[in-house]
């Protein structure tokens, strides 16, 4: 397994690859679950980062018009990040198939070793959006590279409130099935670390659990990535 930890600017990403991030993720969580960061905190990111530690970059939700997340992946695949992140969020299955080509192509365009990331939410019922369920059915219609489920309302409630363990297994098998990488997030913390070692994700995501404060107002502090590094190689 991996371990992406979401960051805001420089500052954070120094302190998650101290801490042994193997994936750095630039995101504004004060917009949402996916929300985008500027693309001068991405660039400033980017062109830190060492060779073996990826970049990847949350580019928002689906209820953004897709030529807007078209540009948006066209620009973070110019500034080399490996994986873009686009979340699937009020839109029926047909529309997020063709949404998530539409992301694809304008970010191939520029790095064609980019990959596409498609997101579902665990609480996809609370915003009306396409269960998580159809995830893998969606992104292997769209022939993107990986899928991973989060959560969108940050109320308390993590990943495993809102789907068993023994759902996201079977999630996890349609998704490998079918060729797709697979990632994992949603609030987690230590608490949740024994089941997710258990269903084996290829990524495991972070947020709130690698910062000292709240997840938006928060800052990522090395210590708090190392102990969620350790924990997960436990």
């Amino acid at each position: 397994m991996q371990l992406l930890i979401s960051v805001t600017d420089v500052v954070e990403a120094q302190a998650a690859l101290s801490g042994c991030a193997d994936i750095i993720d630039l995101k504004n969580p004060a917009e949402g679950a996916l929300g985008a960061a500027s693309v001068l905190a991405l660039r400033e990111v980017c062109a830190m980062l060492p060779p073996d530690r990826p970049g990847s970059a949350a580019l928002g939700d689906s209820n953004t018009p897709a030529g807007a997340l078209a540009l948006a992946a066209y620009a973070a695949a110019q500034l080399n990040v490996r994986y873009v992140k686009v979340g699937l969020a009020q839109i029926e299955p047909e529309a997020a198939v063709a949404l998530l080509q539409i992301v694809q192509s304008g970010m191939r365009l520029a790095n064609p070793a980019c990959q596409l990331v498609a997101v579902a939410y665990a609480d996809a019922h609370l915003i009306n959006a396409v269960s998580w369920r159809l995830l893998p059915e969606i992104a292997g219609a769209a022939q993107v590279w990986g899928c991973m489920i989060d959560t969108a309302v940050k109320d308390g409630r993590n990943l495993f409130d809102h789907c068993s363990e023994t759902e996201l297994k079977g999630w996890l098998a349609n998704c490998h099935q079918a060729g797709l990488a697979t990632a994992l997030a949603g609030s987690l913390g230590l608490a949740q670390l024994p089941a997710v070692r258990r269903l084996q994700p290829d990524v495991v995501g972070f947020r709130g659990a690698a910062c000292r404060g709240d997840r938006s107002r928060g800052r990522v502090e090395a210590g708090l990535v190392a102990q969620l590094h350790a924990a997960l190689s436990a």
